[in-house]
């Protein structure tokens, strides 16, 4: 059985990044819509052999039978048309930040909390980027060790502020001035991610605050976060510091990342090995190293995560959403 499933922002570079996750998993499709906005209408693009008309994104385009929308237009575009398509009976995978922290719209990341996916109203949301990688093996650590606190350090790619990030990056290397960034990317590194909040966080700051504690259903949960944006094209890179409730043994934690859905356990310091944006550039798993105590204090755990932010920090994890809810309907 295949299904229709419609892209919007289907020319952005996680649209792009959609298509070609949707063919590599061998994603049943049956029609295929791909929306842009009206100076990308009339573009084609080619999927499967087969060469798509790009469509302006209107009220009606959702006037037809559809199965799955995958959105990554930003968030405006998203409050404004998923609820007309969700009404319509289509249901919404959305990549902006627009619904992930209504308490009615679940955030999912399926190695994490496949179950939430089931409760929705025909809108899901996908999490941040930095939030998704950073879950994935916290899921595991919390499971048996209790986390009591997190701390984020992150160092994030240019390509999560999408195509006009890449092009400040590689213009600013010979020279010429950002117009993404208030500052050079180029040489450069930018503790400075998304608005800045009354409290002095950024926005996404407090986005990795806020759905840490949603997907690991730990309202309470204290983290910090500072986000940083580097000269990297494609890979997020996180520090991660953990309080746990209960004592561990090193090995312990080894063996149960390694044994992880969806986590890459990269972890030979004897031979250099440890996970690097390059080494992550277009994979769909999440790679951990540099597992060690934080001997500060009790109980204190150091890991460093990496993964590709356009897949399985966007494109991956949202097809991966779709696919949770085909297994379900066939159940």
């Amino acid at each position: 059985m295949g299904y229709k499933v419609g892209i919007v922002g289907a020319t952005g570079l996680v649209g792009t990044t959609f298509l070609k996750v949707l063919e590599e998993r061998n994603f049943p499709i049956d029609e295929l819509y791909l929306f842009a906005s009206a100076r990308s209408a009339g573009k084609e693009v080619e999927y499967r052999g087969k060469t798509y008309i790009i469509e302006e994104l209107t009220e009606n385009s959702f006037d037809r039978d559809m199965d799955y929308a995958l959105f990554s237009a930003g968030g405006s575009i998203s409050e404004k048309y998923s609820p007309i398509a969700a009404r319509n009976g289509v249901v919404v995978i959305d990549n902006s930040s627009a619904f992930r922290m209504d308490e009615d719209v679940p955030l999912v990341v399926p190695e994490v909390n496949p179950a939430a996916a089931m409760k929705h109203n025909n809108i899901i949301a996908n999490p941040n980027c930095s939030t998704i990688q950073a879950v994935v093996p916290l899921k595991i650590i919390d499971e048996k060790w209790n986390i009591k606190r997190v701390v984020y350090s992150t160092y994030q790619a240019v390509s999560g502020s999408g195509l006009a990030g890449i092009k400040d990056l590689e213009e600013g290397i010979v020279g010429a001035a950002p117009k993404n960034y208030p500052h050079p990317i180029a040489y450069n590194c930018l503790p400075h991610i998304d608005i800045f909040m009354e409290n002095g966080n950024t926005r996404e700051e407090e986005k990795m605050i806020g759905e840490t504690r949603k997907i690991l259903e730990k309202p309470n949960l204290p983290v910090s976060a500072t986000c940083v944006r580097v000269p990297v094209k494609h890979g997020h890179s996180i520090s991660v510091n953990l309080e746990l409730e209960k004592e561990f043994e090193i090995e312990d934690v080894r063996e149960a990342l390694a044994d992880a859905p969806g986590v890459v356990l990269m972890d030979d310091v004897a031979n250099n090995v440890y996970p690097m944006p390059i080494s992550a550039e277009g994979k769909d798993e999440v790679f951990v190293g540099r597992v060690r105590r934080d001997e500060s204090l009790n109980s204190g755990l150091n890991l460093w995560i990496v993964a590709d932010n356009i897949r399985k920090g966007a494109a991956t994890n949202t097809v991966q959403i779709a696919e949770l809810l085909i297994e379900e309907n066939k159940n």
